[in-house]
């Protein structure tokens, strides 16, 4: 039996083998002639040829086959090093248009280094820093004028996209440089006296920073406003607080809400605190050693409304803590939409039907199938966006500890992932204030999740108030949890009878404690779930933001 096995295995093993070299043979020969042909026109000087006739059948298919690997091999390499990134005649060599290493990293400068987030700030500073010149003698009025008609017209040109970016412009800066001497001619030139691009790409980051910081508190207050009026509307329903997955306390509906809402007020006041670092003047810093022209800087701060100078001037142009104080403030204002998030697909699934999404991207489906998930899709599209903010602020905590205590180029490169940042969190923020707006509510089923379970520590908080230990009162609970088991009902249907035997301590009064109303109005104190503790937080926000607007 093994014998024949063994035989068959070699009977398989040669069919195989031959039906692999029979398509060789058809395959490789016809591939053969095609490229010889080709290496052939591409040659300058004519190769021997061999004689047909002087071979054998099985050394002409070896001839063919390896002169159709060599010439396979040979224009695949070929292609690969000649590759043309850019098509330019002056630079072809033959048949192939090549580029040199200095072509690739200009290609790659104009890539990742011109950056179209800076164009305003660019200009903003380039025009203060012309005034500036000006004060101290280095340019004429005259002169100064036409640099600011001239910068003004290169702002019209980038904002009405006819700006022209040139193969030579290795940044945004440069591309405004060379197109002003465009415009005006050589008195451009003398607005590079003194500055460097060190200081100008600090000056232009901090800039937009300011803008961004801006930008995004209009935003959260406008998301702030949403859930305050929303927590004032819906104060009456109640719901059932969840720690760890598990129904906890009765609360309400607003007291949740407003919990985001304390959270979106420290992220405005963090980002309010970042602010304070953020508008300090690095400009007239240099390259690293200062201004040696005696520029004011006090006068340039004024001019693009900094707070003031930043006093060392190494320290001006080498600070990346705004860059990365910033993603950290993303990253921790992400996490709480993240959370945010999550807790709403979770209240919209069947299972708690505690809220419906009608926000437009709900309104359009694929498939049917695709209905169960509705709930879902835009808040998923907002865990989406905080995940991208995690990774950013991963990926540059992972590069922070490279850096040394000098100006380097990948300044901007840590800049561009702040960019990223800033367009992630400006989508963002509307699809959840249109959500958070839309937002319907399901008020029974909210109540309906409310359990006697949920109740137990009133019965606790009962004893105490009526002079029990809270050990003995919590003890006298589990009696109580027991004796409702035993009698197979549930711990309101007890009678009065039935919890004195448990302790003379209860009265007819303790049937208040199986009131779901009663048990949220006891909180009282200022953050509690009372109906007085939740008003006085909407108040205290409506307050604080009446000061931010």
């Amino acid at each position: 039996m093994q014998s024949l096995y063994r035989s068959f295995m070699k009977s398989f093993i040669m069919i195989i083998f031959t039906v692999t070299l029979l398509l060789l043979i058809f395959v490789l020969g016809p591939m053969s002639a095609f490229y010889s042909k080709t290496r052939v026109s591409t040659q300058t000087t004519p190769t021997k040829k061999t004689s047909k006739s002087n071979l054998t059948n099985g050394t002409r298919f070896r001839h063919n086959f390896t002169k159709s690997f060599h010439e396979i091999l040979h224009l695949t390499l070929k292609d690969a090093i000649t590759q043309p990134s850019v098509v330019n005649s002056s630079k072809s060599h033959g048949t192939y248009l090549v580029t040199s290493p200095k072509d690739n990293l200009q290609n790659y400068g104009i890539a990742q280094t011109v950056d179209y987030n800076l164009f305003k700030e660019d200009i903003e500073c380039s025009k203060a820093y012309a005034k500036s010149l000006t004060r101290v003698g280095l340019l004429t009025r005259k002169e100064c004028h036409n640099i600011l008609d001239g910068l003004e017209m290169i702002g019209m040109e980038w904002e009405n996209g006819t700006f022209d970016l040139k193969p030579d412009d290795k940044d945004v800066h440069a591309a405004n440089e060379r197109r002003l001497a465009e415009l005006i001619g050589s008195a451009a030139n003398k607005l590079n006296a003194g500055w460097d691009r060190n200081d100008q790409l600090a000056t232009s980051l901090r800039l937009w920073q300011k803008n961004a910081i801006s930008v995004h508190k209009s935003d959260l207050i406008e998301l702030l406003g949403v859930i305050t009026e929303r927590a004032e509307k819906e104060l009456g329903v109640l719901m059932a607080g969840y720690t760890v997955m598990q129904q906890a306390r009765p609360i309400r509906w607003s007291h949740w809400l407003l919990s985001f809402g304390w959270k979106i007020k420290r992220d405005i006041e963090r980002l309010m605190d970042l602010l304070s670092r953020v508008d300090l003047l690095p400009l007239g810093s240099g390259a690293l050693a200062g201004n040696p022209f005696g520029v004011d800087r006090m006068f340039l701060a004024k001019e693009l409304g900094f707070a003031d100078i930043i006093e060392n001037s190494i320290d001006a142009v080498n600070d990346q803590d705004i860059i990365f104080e910033y993603v950290a403030w993303a990253s921790i204002m992400a996490a709480h939409f993240h959370n945010l998030a999550n807790d709403l697909i979770l209240y919209s699934t069947k299972d708690f039907g505690f809220v419906e999404l009608s926000h437009p991207l709900h309104n359009v489906q694929n498939n049917a199938s695709s209905f169960s998930n509705e709930n879902a899709r835009s808040l998923e599209e907002i865990r989406g966006k905080t995940n991208h903010i995690f990774g950013e602020y991963t990926d540059m905590l992972s590069v922070l500890k490279e850096f040394s205590n000098l100006h380097n180029n990948d300044f901007l490169s840590n800049a561009k992932g702040m960019f990223d940042i800033y367009k992630t969190i400006v989508n963002a923020l509307p699809i959840t204030r249109a959500i958070l707006s839309s937002l319907k509510i399901n008020p029974d089923k909210m109540e309906a999740s409310l359990s006697e379970d949920m109740l137990l520590p009133d019965l606790e908080y009962y004893m105490v108030r009526k002079g029990l230990p809270a050990d003995k009162a919590h003890s006298l609970v589990g009696m109580c949890v027991r004796l409702s088991q035993k009698k197979g009902v549930t711990f309101s249907k007890l009678s009065l009878a039935e919890l004195r035997s448990v302790s003379p301590v209860f009265d007819l009064d303790v049937k208040s404690v199986w009131n779901y109303n009663n048990s949220v109005e006891q909180y009282t104190l200022p953050g509690g779930t009372s109906h007085a503790s939740v008003q006085l937080q909407i108040d205290q926000l409506k307050k604080w933001m009446s000061f931010q607007r």
